[in-house]
């Protein structure tokens, strides 16, 4: 059974760094893409930063320069470094494994799995 496990969130000061990090246990089979995404209240869930089987990472135009996206492959973990943290950025955050990189979307996208989130809250 693959479980993702997202943790790390907090409340930091606008200005701030937190590190997330993303726990994968089991075969996660043809998930080639794995991400993090972020929905805050009331709006829709939104790619935050994406990287390939071989390494290659995207990112939102709201977080470039901001945010790196790092995977450990032997422990099997994903990670988002989140630096100079904005207000703007306050959403639940959740990791995610699946099947490909979509150029249309900016994301990963496909079948897959889903961590259950961490809050991440910024105050000005």
């Amino acid at each position: 059974q693959v479980q993702l496990v997202d943790s790390g969130g907090g409340s930091v000061q606008a200005g701030g760094s937190l590190l997330l990090s993303c726990a994968v246990s089991g075969d996660t089979g043809s998930s080639n893409c794995m991400g993090w995404f972020r929905q805050a209240p009331g709006k829709e869930r939104e790619g935050v930063a994406h990287i390939d089987a071989d390494g290659s990472t995207n990112y939102a135009d709201s977080v470039k320069g901001r945010f790196t996206i790092t995977k450990d492959n032997a422990e099997n973990t994903l990670f988002l470094q989140m630096n100079s943290l904005k207000p703007e950025d306050t959403a639940i955050y959740y990791c995610a494994a699946l099947t490909y990189y979509s150029d249309l979307l900016a994301a990963c996208t496909g079948f897959g799995y889903w961590g259950r989130g961490t809050q991440v809250t910024v105050s000005s």
